[in-house]
């Protein structure tokens, strides 16, 4: 359900013109929903920054659950040594 529409015009090639339409009769839709369709692919829902969020909070969970390791460029110089 589309609730706030705004009106706008897109200039396409005839190739993604006959297309769209050709699409839109497949699937027995509209050429703008399927442009809709494909920009909500394309730019994201909204419901992105919920997961975006979700997710820094699960790696601030568990940032520094191993606090015994040493620093980075130590640990990854003691990982290598023994194949040399």
């Amino acid at each position: 359900m589309v609730v706030d529409v705004k009106r706008m015009q897109v200039c396409l090639e005839g190739r993604q013109a006959r297309e769209l339409a050709r699409r839109a009769a497949a699937e027995h839709t509209t050429r703008s929903q399927l442009v809709r369709d494909a920009l909500d692919a394309y730019l994201g829902k909204g419901d992105e920054t919920e997961a975006l969020q979700r997710f820094r909070d699960a790696v601030d969970a568990v940032a520094g659950v191993a606090p015994y390791l040493p620093e980075r460029a130590t640990y990854v110089r003691r990982l290598r040594a023994p194949s040399r």
